[in-house]
């Protein structure tokens, strides 16, 4: 694809953005015509919203497993957050690109903020129980000796699907295989915010190392590789390689969505829990809101959780001004693929966040109640990936059902059928019978997941 320079005019720029926000639906093979009073973004977000996997959130780890205050965020309240984010963003961004490049005859500002939101509602929607724990555990078990991976007949780049094992590619899974599995491509969003969503547009294996931010986890399993490719060229993004691509430019609003909110509203729940002091996320605050002059209203809030509240929603205001000038200022760079940075690296508040990031990792990442939880979650998840991958290889290499053991007779019934192959046995693939295990545990929530283990191991007994 040919590249843009910084002098080249509108023209150009403007096709690059009626591609990037390609209505094509991955998967479908008939065009719909969207309803006059909904755009086919905003369908994209109603879809996901109501779908199994969004809804699981709710009991998924944010920050603090199982908290017991209602107040604590879950994984589905901090997604929620970060689409109202997004779409304030895309919304500000999308304004001046439209003005700028004369868009107005196929889009909207409100196009752009519909993507990014959609994208940000779906951003967590593949994380394992227990968080970015539940990912290391995941990829602990598959990688150990005398494993799965040692034990299978994998692929090189199949393998690093489960060495590397990422929430991202599951998220990915998730909308086009995994959620109305029946229809080509899932859920079959647009191309536009599945690949706003891909924040790491790459491949667990690529043929040479890649370097930059995009590249630091990879985006797709090669069970998707086909769908991943479709959309990514729909779009015009800009191939790297074969199994990488240069970032949507609506990824980095999406990428600073999601920082913006975990790194505020982290912060907020740490002073809520008593983790962190609330004077000191009260000063945090204040200094990331622009100081007193635009807190204007904070010396007449008296109760200290209503002032951080109030400096919490500043803060974030603030960061999405800037965000969005600083996404306008680099428009050409982005847009050719040569940016490759986090937007918010280059905020006026940077050495403030920072701040906060290296606090939260001191402070809140690592409480007590929360590393507990965690350390007990890697053990439930590994023990019931042991369990499910055992009773399957079991069961598979049985010459008939009868004669398999009885752990994997009992064990097999509980595998929903979408998690094994033709005939409710398991799939003949080695790949695919491992991912579908992983699938089934990925989309337990925290609860269930413990139940579960605690039930197949007779810690206790079904009511």
């Amino acid at each position: 694809m040919e590249t843009l320079t910084p002098n080249e005019d509108s023209t150009a720029l403007a096709e690059r953005w009626r591609r990037f926000l390609s209505p094509r639906r991955i998967g479908a093979t008939e065009h719909v015509a969207p309803a006059p009073d909904r755009s086919v973004f905003q369908q994209d977000y109603d879809r996901i919203v109501f779908c199994s996997a969004f809804r699981r959130l709710k009991d998924k780890t944010q920050v603090f497993p199982l908290a017991q205050s209602d107040y604590v965020r879950n994984r589905l309240t901090h997604s929620l957050e970060a689409s109202c984010v997004g779409r304030s963003l895309g919304t500000t961004v999308g304004r001046v690109l439209v003005a700028r490049h004369r868009l107005e005859d196929v889009l909207h500002a409100s196009d752009f903020g519909a993507v990014v939101a959609a994208a940000c509602l779906a951003h967590d929607i593949g994380n394992p129980p227990f968080g970015h724990a539940g990912e290391d555990a995941i990829r602990e078990w598959c990688a150990q000796p005398n494993g799965a991976l040692d034990r299978l007949q994998l692929t090189g780049a199949q393998r690093a699907d489960f060495a590397r094992y990422e929430g991202n590619a599951q998220g990915f899974r998730v909308l086009t295989a995994l959620q109305s599995p029946s229809n080509p491509g899932g859920l079959q969003l647009t191309a536009a915010t599945l690949m706003a969503f891909a924040k790491y547009p790459c491949a667990s294996k690529t043929e040479a190392p890649l370097d930059g931010r995009s590249t630091k986890k990879f985006g797709y399993f090669q069970s998707e590789a086909a769908l991943f490719h479709e959309a990514a060229t729909a779009v015009g993004m800009v191939a790297r390689t074969a199994e990488a691509w240069r970032r949507h430019p609506l990824a980095f609003l999406v990428e600073a969505a999601d920082d913006i909110c975990y790194r505020i509203v982290d912060l907020e729940d740490a002073a809520r829990i008593g983790v962190v002091p609330a004077k000191d996320v009260e000063a945090l605050l204040l200094t990331v809101a622009g100081g007193e002059t635009r807190a204007t209203r904070l010396n007449n809030i008296v109760e200290p959780k209503e002032r951080i509240e109030y400096l919490r929603a500043k803060a974030i205001g603030r960061l999405v001004e800037e965000v969005a000038e600083i996404f306008l200022s680099h428009e050409t760079a982005i847009v050719n693929g040569d940016y490759d940075e986090e937007l918010l690296s280059e905020s006026k508040v940077a050495a403030t966040l920072e701040h906060i990031e290296k606090l939260s990792h001191e402070k809140i990442y690592i409480a007590r109640s929360a590393m507990e939880i965690e350390a007990a979650g890697c053990e439930v998840l590994s023990g019931l990936l042991d369990l499910f991958f055992t009773a399957v290889s079991e069961r598979f290499n049985a010459p008939t059902r009868e004669s398999a053991p009885i752990r994997s007779r009992v064990l097999i019934p509980l595998l929903p059928p979408q998690f094994l192959g033709d005939g409710n046995a398991p799939d003949a693939d080695p790949y695919l019978r491992l991912l579908k295990i992983v699938d089934f545990v990925c989309g337990m929530t925290d609860s269930y997941a413990i139940t579960l283990y605690r039930r197949l191991k007779g810690i206790e007994l079904p009511g």
